[in-house]
């Protein structure tokens, strides 16, 4: 019990339990789920405006619920993490919204306010709040009640962001993998062992779903996996943000917010381009539509694997990229990221339309 409780146990064993467990219980379940889903004839079914040609079963986020709960329960010490509770609670709310929606379609308004509900009991609740600004723009603590509204209008983009790229075979599930695996690097070299256990728990489901989904994809997550990701992302990305204003000098970075923006760059600038394409054309932001970055790609001619291959490279890019520059000035740092990410659409863009003139020409 004395190894089992010293720091090198809980930096190498409970976390590497917490992925196994995990990455088991999704990878043993999904089957069974599948051929449920086949019974009951529990189909993501196509049409014009899906990408797929046939039935797929949409329910794979109940695995990955399943291995991530059972795991994280497991292995923390919730006495260490309190607010875990809270957490718990808000997902199990988007749980029930995410398997409605995915059985039943839900309207917009109906899924916004469950996200809105869930994000509240987070912040207000759990207390998991975005607090310091790292002086991005000069601005460094918030008060209380603006650190509030403020923290669950990010859990809400954030929620969404991973809601919405989840549009073809294995991109949620790769996304999620790298930019939750960012967190947890930092949490293992800060000694941030309950979260840790958290992430791990996570990447192990994720990695086992992961199996199924890659093209040609045997199962969806479904709204049920990607509200359950985005949330888990969304609280991730609050406690790096907290976590690293106390941490040692060693181990602190100079710009959590711009660093938590350049991990999370392929979903939340993705949702701010789609969100603001569809407002200047007086339709809802959360009207479906083909214009997300990975329908992009395919208009390329790329096929699901190859795009979604091409994001996380560009995630993993501006990941390593900002770790590189995270020294320099704080809102050059953010300006240069949206610079670079707007560059790199606008050459998406370009290459559309050369293909569609030479297909024109031909």
């Amino acid at each position: 019990m004395n190894i089992l409780h010293s720091l090198e146990a809980y930096r190498f064993l409970l976390p590497s339990l917490a992925f196994i467990f995990s990455f088991l219980i999704t990878f043993l379940s999904i089957p069974s789920i599948i051929q449920v889903a086949e019974l009951k004839h529990l189909f993501d079914e196509p049409d014009k405006r899906k990408l797929h040609k046939t039935k797929i079963p949409t329910l794979g986020g109940l695995a990955v619920f399943a291995g991530i709960i059972v795991s994280t329960l497991l292995f923390t010490d919730i006495s260490k993490v309190p607010y875990l509770q809270f957490v718990m609670a808000a997902i199990l709310i988007l749980f029930f919204i995410g398997i409605k929606d995915d059985i039943i379609i839900l309207s917009p308004f109906s899924k916004f306010l469950g996200q809105f509900i869930a994000a509240t009991i987070i912040v207000w609740f759990g207390d998991i709040r975005i607090d310091a600004f790292g002086g991005v723009f000069g601005i460094h603590r918030l008060p209380y009640e603006i650190s509030l509204m403020f923290s669950i209008l990010s859990m809400l983009v954030i929620i969404n962001s991973f809601n919405l790229i989840d549009g073809i075979d294995g991109l949620a599930g790769t996304i999620s993998f790298i930019v939750i695996s960012a967190y947890s690097a930092w949490f293992y070299k800060s000694n941030n062992i309950q979260e840790l256990i958290f992430s791990m728990a996570a990447m192990g489901a994720l990695l086992a779903f992961l199996r199924y989904n890659i093209t040609p994809a045997k199962i969806f997550m479904g709204d049920t996996g990607s509200l359950l990701m985005g949330t888990i992302i969304a609280v991730l990305t609050i406690k790096f943000i907290h976590l690293n204003h106390d941490a040692s000098e060693e181990n602190r970075f100079r710009a959590a917010p711009v660093l938590a923006l350049g991990i999370m760059i392929i979903p939340l600038f993705d949702l701010t381009r789609v969100f603001f394409v569809r407002i200047s054309k007086g339709k809802s932001p959360f009207s479906p539509d083909k214009i997300h970055v990975h329908h992009k790609l395919l208009e390329l001619g790329m096929n699901h694997l190859q795009a979604t291959f091409a994001l996380s490279v560009v995630n993993v890019f501006f990941i390593c990229f900002i770790f590189v520059f995270q020294k320099y000035n704080i809102t050059y740092l953010l300006i240069s990221i949206l610079i670079l990410a707007t560059i790199l659409m606008l050459l998406l863009e370009y290459l559309l339309r050369r293909k569609k003139q030479q297909d024109a020409q031909s």
